[in-house]
C-alpha cells in the first residue's frame, strides 16, 4: 500500500489592506459609544451645558457592531472605544465583550476620565480590553476640580485599579497647560511610573473652541520635553508603544514617556492610521478637519434585501473607501481652524 502524500497546510488568508489617497495604510477605528460626559475639562467641553444628543440618535451597540464587522472585511485590526465618557453608556462590557468575539480585531482599547473605572475595571479587562488610556493633567486635586469639574480621587482609584486589573498598557494622557500644569511634569512622570504605567503628554488644541488656545496657555511638545530634562535624562525609543502618533522616551530612572505635538510636529500627520466614527454615526477621517460622512443613515436606510459583502454592507464599504480617498493629507489646527464641534461630539 502506498504512503498517501501529506496533506499541504492550508493557504492563509491574507491580510486585505486599506489604503488612503497618500498610501497611508488606514487600519484603526476610534468608536465614540456617547457625547456624554460626567466631567467638563476645559479643552474639551464649552462652559455651557450641551445640548446632548437624543437616544435615537446615538448609534446603538448593534450597528456599532455591523460597522466593526464591515471594517475588519476592509482590513481595520485596530478599535479604540472612547466618548464623551463612554463608561456612562449601559453595558458597555457587554459590547466591548461582542467586539472582542469579532475575528480579525486584534487590539481593543478604551479611553476614559478614570472616574468611573475603578469598580468595572476587572470585568472590562475579562471582557477583551488591552489597553486603558486614562486622562490625568493633574496631580493637585483644586487644580483637577477647577478644571474638570470632577473629583482627583476618583480618578486616581481609576488609574489603579486598571493596573490592579491587569491590561497590558496602561497609559495616562496630560493635556500641556501652561500656568496649570507646566510645573507638575516632573511629579507626573513619577506618579505613572511608580504604577507602572506610562504617561503622555500632549499639546493643546483648538478642538473645541478657538478661545482655549492662546500663547498663555500653549505649552509645546518640546518645551515640556526641555522641563523634564532638567530633572533626568531621556532616551529616544525607536519601538511604538501603540497605534497612535505618540514619540516616546525613556528616563534615566526607566520611566516611559511620551510626547505628542500636533500643533508642533510637522510631520505629524505623515504615518496617520486612523478614522473616527462619531456617537451619532458620522465618519470622521480626521479629528482637525470637518470633513464627515454619514454611516448611520446608510445603516438605517438600508434594506434586509441588499447584499451583504463580506459580512457587511456593500453601501458602507463604498463609504469607507470614499473617505478614505478625501482623508486630509494634515490636519487644520495650525490654521485659522474654527471648531464645527465640541470634542465630546467627535470623539476623543
Amino acid at each position: 500500500m502506498s504512503t498517501p502524500a501529506p496533506t499541504p497546510p492550508p493557504t492563509p488568508t491574507p491580510t486585505p489592506t486599506l489604503l488612503d489617497w497618500t498610501n497611508r495604510r488606514i487600519d484603526y477605528l476610534r468608536i465614540s459609544v456617547t457625547d456624554r460626559c460626567n466631567e467638563r475639562c476645559t479643552y474639551c467641553m464649552p462652559a455651557e451645558l450641551p445640548d446632548w444628543q437624543e437616544k435615537d440618535e446615538i448609534l446603538t451597540y448593534e450597528e456599532i457592531l455591523r460597522i466593526v464587522r464591515v471594517t475588519v472585511a476592509l482590513g481595520f485590526r485596530k478599535y479604540r472605544l472612547t466618548g464623551g465618557e463612554p463608561l456612562v453608556r449601559r453595558d458597555l462590557a457587554w459590547l466591548i465583550e461582542q467586539i472582542g468575539m469579532i475575528e480579525g480585531v486584534e487590539s481593543l482599547g478604551l479611553s476614559t476620565n478614570g472616574t468611573l473605572l475603578a469598580p468595572l475595571a476587572s470585568r472590562l479587562r475579562a471582557a477583551g480590553v488591552d489597553s486603558v488610556n486614562i486622562s490625568l493633567d493633574t496631580l493637585d486635586a483644586d487644580t483637577y476640580a477647577r478644571f474638570t469639574r470632577g473629583r482627583w480621587h476618583e480618578c486616581v482609584a481609576g488609574i489603579d485599579a486598571a493596573v490592579t486589573a491587569g491590561f497590558p498598557r496602561v497609559k495616562l494622557n496630560a493635556v500641556l497647560m501652561r500656568g496649570m500644569n507646566d510645573h507638575e511634569i516632573p511629579a507626573l512622570v513619577r506618579f505613572a511610573h511608580e504604577r507602572g504605567a506610562l504617561i503622555r503628554f500632549i499639546e493643546l488644541m483648538p478642538i473645541t473652541t478657538t478661545q482655549v488656545l492662546t500663547p498663555e496657555s500653549f505649552l509645546s511638545a518640546q518645551e515640556a520635553k526641555a522641563l523634564l530634562e532638567r530633572e533626568t535624562t531621556l532616551e529616544r525609543l525607536e519601538t511604538k508603544l501603540g497605534h497612535g502618533p505618540a514619540v516616546y522616551y525613556r528616563t534615566a530612572e526607566g520611566a516611559t514617556v511620551g510626547f505628542i505635538g500636533a500643533m508642533t510636529d510637522l510631520h505629524f500627520c505623515e504615518s496617520c492610521n486612523k478614522v473616527r466614527l462619531t456617537a451619532d454615526g458620522k465618519l470622521r477621517p480626521c479629528l482637525g478637519n470637518h470633513l464627515e460622512f454619514d454611516l448611520k443613515g446608510a445603516l438605517r436606510e438600508a434594506s434586509v434585501a441588499e447584499s451583504p459583502v463580506a459580512g457587511g454592507d456593500r453601501r458602507l464599504h463604498e463609504i469607507f473607501r470614499h473617505a478614505l480617498g478625501l482623508k486630509p493629507l494634515e490636519h487644520d489646527f495650525r490654521g485659522q481652524y474654527t471648531p464645527g464641534r465640541h470634542m465630546t461630539a467627535i470623539g476623543g
